[in-house]
């Protein structure tokens, strides 16, 4: 038998909760994506807080026993957990703001993250060998020219699917990149050896002004999955096992990095909002850490000093 809850009048319950805080990401215009993820993220968090639960009920010790339940669960690796314990204090906060719940500090579990994965030097080699235009598919040269522009410009793959033939400004050596995770446009300086690419690749692959740059072999626009499949098929027939999309944008922030390049520039090439996110793009190796420890090494730059001085 179902036990009697007593119930007040305008007492919410979490998921009445919850799907007022949609309509909100909806009034603020969020993107469609970024609703659908919470709307498969509360699916796992009523697993552990039931959908009935009053929202005056909730307290530090509901989110102390959230992050308990996340790590008693097998299935579930670090960055999951990172996420639904992200997702729900964005939901605590969101009944604060709106008086349902008192304030109260919300820290979040301490968790290991994994290492973000990038393409080694060896690896970089294979993907950018040129394939013969002369005997390849058109596909397999298309995806050589998008390993080549994600290299030189490190731009996340929804931006990438959406750019225009007119988006590419080859008098002033920019790309406009107007589809961003945070709707804020971009304009991404081209390097010499892009825009050589580039205008080698229009010639093959012809179409108007108003045509999608990364096109499929039918000249519609490509979509996530065939871009994603298109790019694992060219990565797996070159000998990587290990490979995806967003690696592409990982490698090139490191590389900027590591070959000298400005953190504060790569912000603004990545369309980050804050210096602390790219930071985190910037998974550097022990051996780039190694040659740069090398480099400015102290203690050798003084004995050579004094030695000079002795001489």
């Amino acid at each position: 038998m179902k036990k009697i809850r007593m119930c007040f009048p305008n007492e919410k319950t979490f998921q009445e909760g919850f799907e007022e805080y949609i309509l909100d990401c909806k009034a603020r215009n969020l993107r469609d994506g970024t609703i659908n993820h919470y709307r498969e993220s509360i699916k796992q968090i009523y697993k552990r807080i039931p959908a009935d639960t009053p929202i005056s009920s909730m307290s530090p010790q509901t989110m102390a026993d959230f992050y308990i339940s996340l790590r008693e669960d097998p299935d579930l690796n670090e960055v999951s957990m990172g996420t639904y314990a992200r997702d729900l204090k964005t939901l605590m906060r969101f009944f604060m703001k709106c008086k349902y719940l008192p304030f109260f500090e919300i820290p979040l579990p301490k968790a290991d993250k994994a290492p973000i994965q990038t393409y080694t030097d060896d690896e970089l080699k294979m993907l950018l060998k040129k394939p013969d235009v002369r005997k390849c598919i058109f596909s397999t040269y298309r995806s050589w020219v998008i390993v080549n522009f994600l290299l030189s410009t490190g731009v996340r793959q929804n931006s990438l699917i959406n750019i225009k033939i007119r988006d590419v400004d080859f008098d002033n050596s920019v790309v406009y990149v107007n589809t961003t995770k945070n709707r804020k446009p971009l304009i991404i300086p081209l390097n010499e050896d892009i825009i050589k690419i580039l205008k080698e690749y229009l010639q093959y692959r012809g179409g108007g002004i108003d045509d999608w740059l990364f096109c499929s072999v039918y000249g519609k626009q490509l979509t996530r999955s065939s871009n994603y499949h298109a790019l694992w098929d060219y990565c797996h027939e070159r000998g990587l096992e290990q490979t995806g999309v967003h690696r592409f944008r990982h490698t090139f922030a490191k590389k900027w990095a590591t070959m000298g390049g400005s953190v504060v520039v790569l912000q603004k090439i990545l369309g980050h909002s804050s210096l602390a996110i790219t930071e985190g793009y910037l998974n550097l190796l022990t051996s780039d850490l190694k040659k740069e420890m090398d480099e400015v090494n102290i203690i050798r730059s003084l004995k050579q000093e004094h030695i000079r001085m002795r001489a």
